[in-house]
């Protein structure tokens, strides 16, 4: 079993940690209960942080004239300055940060599907749009290389699993960097390199690339070129092909070791997961039990095949929809 770094995650605080929702209720969430044991967290309430307690006044995202602003119909307030403000200030001191897990639909955390008003007046206000929150746009504007997500759409299997692909690969990246040691990034490559192979072969070829010509390249510029394609990377789910590549990739392994009804085996798995007949991880199963079985050093590392903590995986592929 691979040993994995501690993310750090930033996270809404009435998610699990706080009962400061607006009307004074915490929402649970089985994603963050899960991660508590295995990573850092730290909470924040934006709406907090600008002086609005608990319980409140709702408060909703307007358009007047193409201009978006942050309202409080309850009390005719304008928090757009107030939030901005906080948003940015935030964001410039976090540090050392893998993720965030926002609040869904929320006029301050959320990260899209947010309601949109016309204008102020509450009788006559149909919906008329959906954005991401204040809060939550700053962060996917400013830290877009950061895994965030909210906590309506970690339900979904496939996001979740990107999710958590995602953090922890961030945050052994996080660790690499403050080695400073060429070593320890070449390892980091080796070890994800299947992995980036289904995210991404033109990312992942930059990535060599980077770490190839690494050595008469100042530290940070180095990181910071490569911290870019990593996020690029993995900005986006991979497509079943690209899985389906990998894996074809990694059956050559073991191509003196395995009989043929072994083998056979296997690509007739791989064509009930192209055709959508099981899920990912029967087929990455197999393939595990074989790396077991033949001790293969290089396969043994891959962060493809164990990409997080085991403990995570509570709610299993249903193999049912690749597009979330």
């Amino acid at each position: 079993m691979r040993s994995f770094p501690r993310p750090v995650v930033a996270v809404s605080k009435c998610l699990e940690f706080a009962a400061c929702r607006y009307n004074g209720q915490m929402i649970a969430c089985p994603v963050i209960r899960a991660l508590k044991p295995l990573a850092d967290f730290t909470p924040v309430c934006p709406e907090m942080e600008i002086g609005l307690g608990v319980p409140r006044e709702p408060i909703r995202i307007t358009e007047t004239d193409g201009k978006r602003r942050l309202y409080q119909p309850g009390t005719g307030r304008d928090l757009t300055e107030e939030m901005n403000g906080f948003a940015q200030g935030y964001l410039a001191k976090i540090g050392e940060a893998d993720g965030f897990i926002l609040k869904g639909r929320s006029p301050s955390c959320g990260i899209k599907d947010v309601k949109v008003y016309p204008g102020t007046d509450p009788r006559h206000a149909p919906v008329t749009g959906k954005s991401a929150g204040f809060f939550g746009g700053a962060v996917l504007e400013r830290l877009p290389h950061l895994a965030v997500e909210d906590d309506g759409r970690l339900e979904n299997f496939q996001i979740r699993e990107h999710f958590f692909t995602r953090l922890y690969a961030l945050a052994d990246f996080r660790q690499v960097r403050k080695s400073g040691g060429m070593k320890e990034l070449v390892d980091f490559q080796s070890r994800h390199k299947l992995m980036l192979m289904a995210y991404s072969q033109t990312e992942m070829r930059a990535l060599g690339r980077i770490v190839a010509n690494g050595d008469p390249r100042p530290w940070g510029e180095l990181t910071a070129d490569y911290a870019a394609h990593l996020g690029a990377a993995l900005s986006r789910l991979p497509r079943f092909t690209a899985n389906v590549n990998v894996l074809q990739h990694a059956l050559g392994y073991f191509k003196d070791g395995l009989g043929a009804a072994e083998k056979e085996f296997f690509l007739e798995e791989l064509t009930r997961y192209r055709r959508e007949k099981i899920p990912l991880s029967a087929v990455v199963a197999v393939m595990r039990s074989w790396v077991a079985r033949f001790g293969d050093d290089y396969l043994r590392i891959q962060s493809y095949f164990e990409p997080y903590p085991e403990e995570l995986s509570s709610v299993g592929d249903s193999g049912q929809g690749r597009e979330p």
